[in-house]
């Protein structure tokens, strides 16, 4: 198989370049509105817990902000302007002053940002966190040798007509001109026993790059900046039509779920973090006074 290739790689260090497909029509008799697409992160939050999912992805109820998601944002976006440099321009100081301007930016303008209510010595923590982080992802790879051809890279194809979407952090060309999809994670890598649950994202990443330009990835790596941990995954034509099986029985389930109105909660470990419990019935609330939305659209 000839090395991948791009008429124009250049054109596609944007911020967000969006390949997509028009937006489906779905059935009426729907008694909750359908999403319009399902998302790497949409597909585990329906698994976890089909309440919180109709809670936060159907119904919108707006969540507290955590300190670690703020932070993951802030990182991302300095690695996002440290590869929209020359390779020769790609230095340490360079992405630490480029975080330092996602900063200032938050402050000023973030909204999430503010409601962390970050102070003195905790905002001083904060942010001296985020730079060990920016320091552990040197500490990895050396960026002047990546060859990037899409950065923050949104992609969106259908499958048996869902419409399926992911944000790839980086997208680059290997030695042998091979596809490469490079995952940022701000959090604490996976024990040995769980790294196959955190593959699911990964499946994902190989479909879309297969359906929206022709070629499956080499290989996808996970970089757990703040253990100095890479997790490798190898996307084979298995691993990529089982994505697509499961893909297809939770987007049937959620089909199901909507049409019913009928989104049980599922108790577990995760809900010490659940932004919803006000309103589970496993924890005494009532999700009936939540908005009701009957009318079907593709906006969601």
């Amino acid at each position: 198989m000839p090395p991948f290739s791009l008429p124009d790689p250049v054109g596609l260090l944007l911020p967000v370049v969006r390949v997509g497909v028009p937006p489906p029509v779905y059935p009426a008799g729907m008694a909750r509105v359908l999403p319009s697409t399902l998302s790497p992160s949409k597909v585990s939050a329906f698994k976890d817990c089909a309440l919180a999912f109709r809670f936060s992805v159907i119904d919108r109820l707006p969540e507290p902000p955590s300190p670690a998601a703020v932070k993951g944002t802030l990182v991302h976006r300095a690695l996002e302007q440290l590869y929209c440099a020359a390779p020769e321009g790609r230095t340490r100081a360079a992405a630490l002053a480029a975080l330092g301007a996602a900063f200032d930016h938050a402050r000023r303008h973030d909204g999430e940002y503010a409601q962390l209510a970050l102070q003195g010595e905790a905002e001083e923590r904060f942010r001296d966190d985020a730079e060990r982080l920016v320091h552990g992802y040197f500490e990895m790879e050396d960026p002047t040798t990546i060859r990037p051809i899409g950065i923050e890279l949104l992609l969106e194809a259908e499958l048996d007509g869902v419409r399926v979407r992911g944000i790839i952090d980086r997208l680059e060309l290997d030695a042998q001109g091979e596809l490469v999809v490079t995952d940022y994670k701000t959090g604490r890598a996976p024990a040995p026993r769980h790294e196959q649950g955190r593959f699911g994202g990964v499946h994902f990443y190989a479909f879309l790059c297969e359906a929206m330009l022709g070629r499956r990835p080499a290989r996808v790596q996970l970089l757990y900046l703040g253990d100095g941990v890479t997790i490798v995954a190898t996307p084979s034509e298995q691993s990529v039509r089982g994505l697509e099986r499961r893909v297809g029985a939770v987007w049937q389930a959620v089909e199901r779920a909507c049409a019913a109105d009928d989104f049980r909660p599922h108790p577990g470990p995760l809900c010490d973090w659940c932004a919803f419990q006000a309103h589970c019935p496993a924890y005494g609330g009532d999700p009936a006074p939540l908005p009701y939305a009957p009318t079907v659209t593709a906006g969601v």
